[in-house]
């Protein structure tokens, strides 16, 4: 079948001068840049992870689902020779596949090794604790209820670990739903990337009903998650625009615009993309705040910061509310080739004392 469709014809902007007569700004025109943002540890850990597959054992590398929720990333990695699939049944027999970030269940493990491929766990750390929590918690014969939203890649993962003892509860309105066989021996787990806030009003009413269910041994959404939201919370009350850099699946990106509505931003708007960005948002805007999900590479936010600079936003104040030095290592199926072949370049995955990218 041919194509006939139009080619796409950028958009012209209106000039920075026609803005400001559409709606004069009071007070001088800045921005309030969010710190921390943009990638958290596990990210970067699978890129690099991806990366280093592809200069190891070169192209294909394939990667189930996208390795983290970012278009530009897996744009940039498709070209570099990564395939993304679906499923496991995609990939031909014995080639090399890598689970993504978000986690997978024991069922697609299996399902890797039935086709006997090979695999490197890209999956964060910090997810893998939530897995190793539900796989204790069932051994133990606790009912699990795992906060998260259905159809999530890490929520599919976690649940799989064990699936007869799970319960999801997508919102705080579930909750009047839940049924459970003994409220005595009940925990609650969540999903890594969730709106802070709105976890704990969860966890409230989940405990009105079931005063003695337990929690977590320790917190389940991730340092970064959190630590993104208490930037934009702060930043929230000031701004009269907040633009959130972050693809539309990603759980944490979304929360982020969420947030800043909820703290007080007049608006707040997501992008993939500085092109993306409406002009007509400026109109009326002295105060723009800029953050990004944990998914995001910086370059995408300086473009952001680009095209504001270019309508008058040139004063740019980070607002800092965390330092963040968390480092994870590689995952080790890769580590092992790394050695193997003498590389020992970016080993760790993270901020702090690694090379800059």
């Amino acid at each position: 079948m041919v194509d006939l469709s139009m080619p796409t014809v950028p958009r012209v902007r209106r000039t920075p001068q026609e803005i400001a007569d559409a709606a004069p700004v009071t007070g001088e025109r800045k921005v309030l840049l969010a710190a921390p943002r943009g990638y958290c540890a596990g990210v970067d850990r699978a890129v690099i992870a991806v990366e280093k597959a592809l200069e190891h054992y070169g192209a294909p590398v394939y990667v189930r689902k996208e390795i983290v929720h970012n278009k530009h990333v897996v744009q940039t990695l498709e070209e570099r020779g990564a395939i993304f699939v679906e499923e496991t049944d995609e990939v031909p027999e014995g080639s090399l596949l890598v689970f993504s970030a978000h986690g997978v269940s024991p069922a697609v493990v299996q399902s890797a090794h039935d086709r006997n491929l090979h695999t490197i766990d890209a999956t964060c750390p910090l997810v893998t604790k939530v897995h190793r929590e539900a796989v204790r918690f069932a051994k133990s014969d606790y009912e699990i209820l795992l906060i998260g939203h259905v159809g999530h890649e890490e929520v599919e993962g976690t649940f799989g670990e064990a699936p007869e003892h799970i319960q999801i509860v997508n919102s705080p309105e579930d909750v009047d739903s839940i049924e459970v066989q003994d409220p005595d021996k009940l925990v609650w787990l969540s999903q890594t990337t969730l709106s802070v806030d709105e976890t704990m009003e969860t966890v409230n009413r989940l405990r009105a009903r079931f005063p003695n269910m337990i929690d977590p041994p320790s917190d389940d959404i991730c340092y970064a998650t959190s630590n993104r939201q208490a930037a934009i919370k702060e930043i929230a009350p000031q701004a009269d625009l907040v633009i959130v850099v972050g693809s539309a699946n990603s759980s944490n990106s979304v929360r982020l615009k969420e947030v800043a509505l909820e703290y007080g931003a007049r608006r707040a708007e997501r992008v993939d993309f500085a092109h993306q960005v409406d002009e007509s948002w400026f109109e009326g805007v002295a105060t723009v705040g800029v953050t990004s999900g944990a998914s995001v590479p910086e370059v995408l936010v300086r473009q952001v910061l680009d095209l504001l600079a270019e309508y008058g936003y040139g004063s740019v104040e980070e607002v800092e509310t965390a330092q963040e030095d968390i480092l994870f290592s590689l995952p080790k199926e890769l580590r092992a080739k790394l050695a193997q072949d003498g590389d020992t370049s970016r080993r760790l995955g993270g901020r702090g004392a690694k090379p800059t990218r």
